[in-house]
């Protein structure tokens, strides 16, 4: 015992002296190379003379680096986490600074400018060259590694003496299936191909269907905490409140999860020793990192962005993501200039604040999304879930099937790649389940193809004013709003439907990819068609028959929920057997099978629309018209939007029997809890002494997960 300890002590000077090395060299060739740089007196200095002197700077540099650099990170926790981002090269700098002014007569000196470039360079030599040392030995690497995690103690659970593997589930946003398929096949994701076609597949590929509500707050909701019931859309109307709901809204996502608790009387699927990162919602979990669902608390019970400041409590990592983060805003200027030049169709603007909003995406989150999961797996969680937004935010706006957004899921791969070579070294093992929450549908806008946004057609049918020039309408973009939330920002008004209409008898319009609501905020509860009929005698005739819309869902007084299509066609969703006209004269039929299904839960829901308007939808091509800014649209029926995937081990069961399907994201929960069962054991119902059978109190407000006063949760004793 005691010679192990003696030589780990002697491994860690060795790589310190190493890195301390290489540092002093990587200084001396930046002194040679930038003139503002100097490490000699003004008259000149011999070479011994110099080395000491850089000797000396790489040293303080590195010390500074150490005690202050985390101490520094600390104390901005208030700034907002991309401000602390960019603040990262001024730390940096300074403390090189700093380090210059404590070598002896003064012989080390730079210009700010340049003391900034200098420390970047440093800091990115040192760490890779700590990372290369630490590969060969693996307590250093779970160490440094972990150090990635924002970590607090651990309330109890399993710590992996026992055996008992762990389950990681990383969503892959909006790959659909179909599209991950392409991927293998083209050789842009070696890493799942080895899993799916490898000498000896480890993994098996099983396609699902999505509620009609086909976007990422109705299907993480339902897959973490086990229900999705009233989530009718991205963004919804709600009359008794007068307020819209948007699923990437802080203060909405954490409406929407407190339903969802309150209808299961359940935590979620992360209450036992779990971790949530980059997600809407928390699954219960006690470690958060940039989840939105808590993101609108205040104090020192906000960790939402604890994941932010673990990240950048190493400079090397912050410079990394940064240059990173530049050459993405980079790339995504130079392939929207040639899709302009090239005249591609279809087609979104991709100018203002988009490239910023892309490389958040595709860089920022994935890079601290990723570090948090491998400090997860190295600390030996149970349970892990987390999201990667980077393929979907690039698909809305160039395209699912799009060399931009297949490049995505190749950088993505390497990342899955990482991943796996990390849970090698965890304390214990650990399956790893791929899924996503729902695909992408191509096809032209509807604006772009009939010149008139939803909202005025809408207005049309009710024989309103319409504006004389269409006005953009608001895309649903989580990284958008994540971006917003990281910078502490509010959603302007101007930019997307207020979060309070003024009240009146304009209908209120909204999108959610091909899906879109129409509300009416002064007819009390839900309009029916005959009220409809009598107030705008042409509105569900101009909506019906427009080449544009697949189908509309109302309420009649007589016959229930009913869809109706063009030419007069119609669906009586309520009646026993198939109801309405037969063949393919329903309005549901190229939808394909289960649609009727979807659309009939979704008229049930309390805060469904008074008319729910599913686009166009051509079943030979898969394409659809998104009512938002989009040409790669999820949200409704129609195309590959509603099939996504779930990726899984072998050594867990199949996710159904054979020849069943597996529908819904509500059924997807039970799947993943029935495999950590299989992982962990059986799960304790317990309800707490004293604590009601039904409507449980729920203390938002607290530190922690969103808990249960009764009802079934995960025994965290076991």
């Amino acid at each position: 015992m005691v010679r192990r300890r003696w030589r780990k002590a002697g491994s860690a000077v060795l790589r310190v002296i190493t890195v301390w090395a290489v540092s002093t060299l990587t200084m001396l060739v930046l002194a040679g190379l930038l003139p503002d740089f100097q490490l000699k007196a003004d008259d000149g200095d011999s070479i011994t003379r110099v080395a000491l002197t850089a000797v000396w700077g790489a040293g303080a540099f590195g010390l500074l680096v150490a005690l202050v650099w985390p101490l520094a990170v600390r104390a901005l926790l208030l700034v907002p986490a991309l401000v602390l981002g960019l603040l990262v090269f001024f730390l940096n700098g300074s403390l090189l600074l700093v380090a210059l002014s404590l070598i002896p007569d003064g012989r080390g000196e730079a210009e700010p400018e340049t003391a900034v470039v200098v420390a970047a360079v440093m800091s990115a030599v040192a760490s890779a060259t700590s990372a290369a040392l630490a590969v060969r030995d693996d307590d250093a690497y779970r160490r440094r590694l972990s150090r990635l995690a924002h970590r607090r103690g651990r309330q109890g659970g399993d710590d992996g003496r026992h055996g008992l593997p762990g389950t990681l589930f990383l969503q892959l946003d909006g790959v659909g299936h179909d599209v991950l398929l392409q991927a293998v096949a083209d050789g842009l994701m070696p890493t799942v191909a080895s899993w799916l076609d490898g000498a000896e597949p480890t993994h098996r590929l099983t396609p699902w269907r999505t509620d009609w509500s086909s976007q990422t707050g109705a299907s993480q909701l339902g897959i973490l905490h086990g229900s999705n019931h009233d989530i009718p859309a991205f963004r919804w109307y709600e009359k008794e409140s007068g307020e819209v709901v948007v699923s990437s809204r802080p203060a909405s996502a954490a409406l929407m999860q407190r339903r969802a608790v309150a209808r299961t009387g359940d935590g979620g699927l992360l209450t036992l020793d779990g971790a949530s990162r980059g997600n809407l919602f928390s699954g219960g979990a006690d470690q958060l990192a940039l989840v939105l669902s808590i993101a609108a608390r205040r104090g020192r019970s906000n960790r939402s962005r604890a994941g932010y400041f673990a990240y950048f409590s190493d400079p090397a990592n912050a410079v990394r993501t940064a240059l990173s983060f530049v050459a993405e805003v980079v790339r995504e200027i130079v392939q929207s200039t040639r899709a302009r030049l090239r005249g591609d169709s279809p087609r979104v603007k991709r100018g203002g604040l988009y490239p910023f909003i892309r490389a958040f995406a595709t860089v920022v989150q994935r890079d601290i999304v990723v570090a948090a999961v491998l400090g997860d797996m190295l600390a030996g969680r149970t349970a892990v879930y987390a999201d990667l937004v980077a393929y979907d935010e690039v698909a809305h706006h160039s395209g699912p099937h799009s060399t931009d957004a297949l490049k995505v899921l190749e950088r993505l791969d390497r990342s899955l790649e990482l991943v796996a070579k990390v849970a090698e070294h965890a304390p214990r093992a650990y399956r790893i389940v791929l899924l996503s929450d729902h695909g992408q549908s191509p096809g032209e806008t509807f604006q772009s193809a009939y010149g008139l946004t939803l909202a005025n057609l809408v207005r049309a049918g009710c024989g309103l004013p319409v504006p004389r020039h269409a006005a953009r309408t608001t895309s649903a973009s989580e990284a958008r709003d994540a971006v917003r939330t990281a910078l502490h920002r509010p959603v302007p008004d101007d930019e997307e439907e207020p979060e309070h209409p003024e009240p009146g008898s304009d209908p209120v319009v909204l999108a959610s990819g091909n899906l879109g609501l129409i509300s009416f905020p002064d007819t009390p509860g839900r309009a029916t068609r005959e009220q409809l009929d009598r107030r705008h005698p042409a509105l569900l005739t101009t909506l019906a028959n427009h080449p544009g819309i697949g189908f509309l869902l109302v309420r009649s007084e007589e016959h229930g929920a009913l869809v109706m299509g063009a030419g007069g066609a119609e669906h009586r969703l309520d009646d026993s057997g198939d109801g309405g006209p037969a063949g393919d004269a329903r309005p549901l039929a190229v939808f394909g099978a289960g649609a009727a299904d979807a659309v009939r839960r979704t008229s049930g829901f309390p805060h469904v629309a008074d008319i729910m308007v599913n686009s166009w939808h051509d079943p030979d091509t898969g394409r659809v018209h998104a009512f938002e800014e989009q040409i790669g649209s999820h949200g409704g029926l129609g195309g590959e939007q509603g099939r996504p995937f779930l990726l899984s081990p072998y050594t867990l069961s199949p996710p159904v029997a054979g020849g069943q399907e597996l529908v819904g994201a509500e059924q997807v929960h039970h799947v993943l809890r029935r495999w950590l069962r299989e992982c962990q054991g059986p799960q304790v119902p317990v309800v707490a002494a004293g604590a009601p059978a039904e409507n449980p109190r729920l203390e938002t407000e607290a530190e922690g997960p969103f808990p249960v006063s009764g009802g079934a949760v995960q025994d965290k004793s076991a």
